[in-house]
This record gives structure tokens, sequence and C-alpha cells, in this order.
């Protein structure tokens, strides 16, 4: 059939015409790897068939929440390539805010205003993103509602979002590596850290001195103070570092690394049969960086230990997993590190309990930690959980989500005839990210769980080359997993995070002595302006700095006047104190954009760049008289 056909054809002949297409190129790896990691081939894995989507009856099979009616959950998605985060609410999947990050955002002035531009820093400059990996910070292990942190793959940052007001309120520029990937939260006692992987290696420093040795080339794990968004540490490893996870002790973090042969092309990284989970003792870095046991890179002085296998610091461990690992995630029982494999149609289960034996040298090898490594599918990426003793993986070729039991996966392991797979159930197509309800953390409820699949292929309507892609939401409340929803996405999301709705606190009017804008008020105080009451400008050489309030449907100034080259800055106060009454200011033909909620303090700079009459304008609905919310500027020649 051909291509312009395939759309009229049966899902499930397309779900199988992708599996066999996908499969002939990796089915040779993975049976490869089968061998290497010890367990059976593939034909093995066609044990657990698929399961036909069937009602559960429960309560977590009715999605539908009516007009008027709240949702259980806030769903947080990662928004690809558009650098921002995207909230739905959980179980209806509508979509309530994207709140940017990463990105410049023409509603919000996100990446225009004064305070989005000291927040971003000298990366606002970059008008992309790549975010990956939101997660919502902790107290005791559950979920405490105070911030979101998030990463920027593309130019190497890191970002925290108050949850408060849903805007992002801090961003750091990690040095000495290239590409956040994997970023996990310090889960106990609080989050102090937040925890990022540099993905790829690079010369230290990276000078050009060493471009072309790449035997020269590492990365750093890295620690960020949640409080301060400061970088706090390094760690220098072996390998590149994928994804990460944190126990729920603050002892033990753990991320899978691949290319441990240091290689620079696509062939040289799986030359290895092996790669590895590198295990980072929190404790045992912390004393070493107090000892002064660290080195510095570059103009940075951040401190880097040394945590190469070579290194007599013993502040990491190498634990030797099939090659080109993936995923790894922790178990809501705070038993397991669950690595996926990749190129192995295995996970591997490494025991936190048995960490500390291995970091005093009581066991003789480092794959003794390992309590288990159950055969999955082919290409199992993610693993998430129900909090009931189950893991839920996402294998990419096979086009499924496996439900699996990790304590009969053990007993398995250990010589039992007992079959651990509950469950295959088709997805469309190719998943990688997995998330079930508050499966982050100690309180993970097993209601719901959503499939991030790379490919959505004939689920939607058609857009043309580029299609959506497709995250399915899943019932797995019952004994086995009921498909609910299909939600297209775009951008290609990475992961998501989806916590219950009262773990959330969240003000509707901002206070006055938010610390958001204080620089913008205190940069007013020096002019002698009380940004309160006061409409003035003021001209300092050819800077020009507006001061003015707001009151639906009136600007407090509505005349600037303004020379060609004039610098000129706009502070505007939002005196409504009404609920959802928030004011804009654009300005025609100069690309210039805000919002400004009630009680909220704004600003933004541009240059005057032409002569003649502009009209700015109030560009967020607020009155019957929103229309006639205007004023002028007005450039004369230079």
């Amino acid at each position: 059939m051909s291509d312009k056909h395939k759309g009229d054809q049966p899902t499930g002949t397309v779900n199988e015409g992708r599996r066999r297409f996908l499969a002939g190129s990796a089915a040779v790896g993975a049976a490869s790897m089968a061998g290497a990691a010890g367990v059976a081939g593939v034909g093995a894995l066609t044990r657990s068939q698929p399961v036909q989507a069937q009602g559960n009856g429960g309560s977590a099979a009715h999605i539908q929440v009516a007009p008027g009616e709240l949702d259980e959950y806030y769903g947080f998605w990662s928004g690809g390539h558009s650098g921002e985060v995207r909230v739905y609410g959980v179980p209806s999947m509508r979509e309530i805010m994207r709140i940017p990050v990463f990105n410049h955002c023409s509603a919000s002035g996100w990446g225009m205003t004064d305070e989005s531009k000291r927040i971003m820093g000298d990366s606002h400059r970059f008008t992309n993103g790549d975010a990956h990996h939101p997660h919502v910070s902790y107290t005791d292990g559950s979920h405490d509602g105070r911030y979101l942190f998030i990463n920027d793959k593309a130019n190497t940052r890191v970002a925290r979002i108050r949850l408060d007001v849903f805007k992002t309120d801090a961003m750091v520029t990690v040095p000495n590596v290239q590409a956040i990937h994997g970023l996990r939260l310090q889960k106990a006692p609080r989050t102090g850290y937040v925890f990022a992987n540099g993905e790829y290696m690079i010369p230290q420093p990276n000078d050009g001195r060493d471009i072309n040795d790449p035997s020269k080339y590492y990365t750093l794990w890295n620690a960020i103070d949640a409080d301060t968004m400061e970088v706090k540490w390094q760690v220098m490893v072996d390998g590149n570092l994928d994804n990460m996870d944190a126990d729920y002790t603050g002892k033990y973090c753990a991320a899978t690394c691949y290319n441990s042969e240091g290689a620079v092309d696509l062939a040289g990284k799986m030359r290895a049969d092996r790669d590895w989970v590198t295990v980072f003792s929190i404790e045992r870095i912390e004393a070493a960086v107090a000892n002064g046991d660290f080195m510095t890179i570059g103009d940075s002085e951040v401190p880097v230990v040394d945590g190469r296998k070579s290194s007599d610091l013993n502040v990491t461990r190498y634990v030797p997993v099939p090659k080109n690992p993936h995923g790894l995630n922790t178990s809501t029982d705070g038993k397991y590190f669950i690595a996926a494999g990749k190129l192995s149609p295995t996970v591997t289960m490494i025991e936190i309990a048995r960490l500390d034996d291995l970091f005093d040298g009581n066991l003789d090898d480092e794959r003794d930690v390992v309590a288990a490594e159950p055969e999955i599918g082919l290409g199992p990426l993610h693993t998430t959980f129900d909090g009931r003793g189950n893991a839920y993986t996402t294998v990419f070729i096979d086009s499924q989500v496996v439900k699996w039991n990790m304590e009969d996966a053990v007993r398995h392991y250990n010589g039992e005839d007992v079959e651990y797979i509950r469950q295959k159930i088709d997805v469309h197509y190719q998943p990688g990210h997995n998330h079930a309800t508050l499966s982050e953390s100690k309180d993970a409820d097993g209601k719901y769980l959503f499939s991030l699949n790379k490919f959505s292929k004939d689920r939607f309507l058609p857009v043309g080359p580029l299609h959506p892609e497709n995250d399915q939401m899943i019932d797995i409340s019952g004994d086995e997993m009921v498909l609910l929803h299909d939600t297209p996405t775009f951008a290609e999301p990475h992961d998501a995070v989806i916590i219950r709705r009262d773990q959330i606190q969240t003000k509707q009017v901002w206070e006055r002595d938010d610390p958001y804008f204080a620089e913008t008020i205190r940069r007013a105080e020096e002019d002698g302006v009380n940004v309160d009451t006061d409409n003035t400008i003021i001209r300092d050489g050819n800077k020009l700095r507006v001061y003015m309030t707001s009151v639906a449907p009136n600007f407090g100034v509505t005349e600037i006047p303004a020379k060609v080259g004039d610098e000129i800055t706009v502070t505007i106060t939002n005196l409504d104190r009404i609920e959802d009454l928030s004011h804009g200011f654009c300005v025609v033909d100069h690309g210039v954009s805000m919002e400004i909620s009630p009680q909220q303090t704004a600003s933004i700079t541009f240059t005057a760049d032409k002569p003649g009459v502009f009209w700015y304008y109030c560009n967020w609905f607020c009155h019957a008289l929103h229309m006639e919310m205007v004023g002028r500027l007005l450039v004369e020649p230079a």
C-alpha cells in the first residue's frame, strides 16, 4: 500500500507495519545484546500478548470533567523544542497554561521584558530551547508544590519555575559542560539540590587546545543549589551521562552512561559489550569538596571532584549494564534504581540497600548490587510505577507499555519459575518517556499513566509533513491497562510530572512586595518615582524612562514624546486588584509586547528607531472599553 493511503489502514495494521520496519534495524542489535546481558533471545519476548482496551469499570475509567468542574491533578509537560512547559488538567487533558522558560513569548513578553532578561541572564539572546525533564520539588519524598525545575539540552541551562505564580523565576547556565540532559531532584529530606547530567564529552577546559584529542574529553555531573540556583559542585566522569534519578534517603543518585568507549562517532559508541550505571555518593562528594579534594576548570570557580573510574576518591561506582542504556528511574518504594537497556531487551534493577556495601568495599563485584535483570521487550526506554509493586516500561521498537511486577522479577532472577510480566498494551507509536500519577514520589496512587509517543502517524487529522506527537492516557487502576485518550502534542515533548491539585497553592493577585519585580521597583525609587502612584517620564540623555500605572481602561501616560535613537524603558504597574484582570502593553511596529497581571509591576526596554506616530495599546482584554485603552509614541527625527 502506498504511503498516501496508509492513513486508511486499520490501526493494528499500521502498528504492526511500523514495528516490522523499525525492528528490522534494531532486532539484530537487541539480539546480540541479549547474549551480552546473559538473557534469553528476542523470541521469548512474545510470551505475554497485547491486551485490547476494555473498560476497567472503575472510577479512573471516567475521564470526563464537566464544564465548571476542576481536574484532580496538575500535569506538567515539557514543551520539547518549543522551550516551554505546558500545563494540563488531568484527567481532562485540557491545556490550561503555557509557561515560557527557554523560549521567547510574545503573549507574556518573556524574553523581552527587563525582568525576564535579568532572570535569563546572558542566555536571553538565545531564542530557542530544548526543554526535557520537568520535576516538582520535594519535602520528605512528597511533592511540596513550591517549584518546578526543568533543563534545556540545547543551551546547557537549568531553570526554576515558581508554582505559586507559574512563572520562571531563576535560570543558570552550567559551566564546563555541554547539553544538560537528565535532571532530577533531591527527594529527602527536601530538595536542596537539583542534580543535572552533562551529556556530551568535551575537552576540559574547552578552550580550543584539545579539540582533536578525544582522550581528553570528559563530561560532568552537576549539583545546583535549589534555593540560590548556583552550581555548588561538579563530578567528572567517564562516558556520556544520559538519564538519572535520586533515592529517597538523600544518600545516592545514579545515572545511565553510554559511550564508555569515549568515541565521537556512532560506530565507536557501540563497540563495547557493556556500558554502565554510574552511582554517586552525595556524602562522599560533599566531604571531598569540604576537604579541598577538587580542581577547577578554566575560568569557572565551581569545585570539580574527580569521579572517573581511575580516581581514588571513592565518590562514584560504575555498575556494568547492557550497552547504551537510557532511562533510569527510582521505584517509589525506594528499593531500586531501574535502568532501561535500550539496545538490550532488559532492564537492570539495582538494589539501593546494597550500595553502602559497594562503596565500603564489601562486595566482590559491582554487579553484586544487581537484584534482577528482567526481559521486557524490544527497546526499553523508561519506567514508571503504580505504588502497588508494579513497574511500567515503555518499549520503543515494540510500541508497547509493559506492566511487570518488581518482586516477581527478583524471584525469577533468583531461579524461581514465576511470571513477572502482567500485561503488554499497544501504544501509537514508539513511546519514549512515560509517567503515572504521583509516580515520582512516595505517594504514587496508580490511577493514570501517560505514554509519551514519538510518532502519531494515523491518529489525528493530517497537517502536512510534520506530524504531532501523541501522548496517550492509560487507566492503570485495575488489573488490566486500558487506553483512554489520545492527546496530540507539538515539538516532541520529552517528559511529564503529575501531582495532586491540592499540592499547589497559587496566588490570584501579585503581592506588591514580591521579589519577582523588586529590582524594577528599586530602579524606580532611585529615580524618585513611586510606581504605585506616579505617572511620569524621565529623560537621561538619549534614555527615556517612562513610569505609568494602568487601571482598566486607562494607561496613566497616553503620550510618550521621543526622538529617533532614544532607548525607552516603559514601566507599568497594574493597579487593578480583580482576579484575572491582566493588562498588556504593545507598541505597534516595534516588536514590543508584555503582559502585566493584577498588582504586578513590569518593564520593557526598546529603541525608537524611526520617526512618526506609533500607537501603543492594551493587548490583553480587560474592559468593555478595552479597544480604547491606547496611547501614542511620538517620535521626532533625531
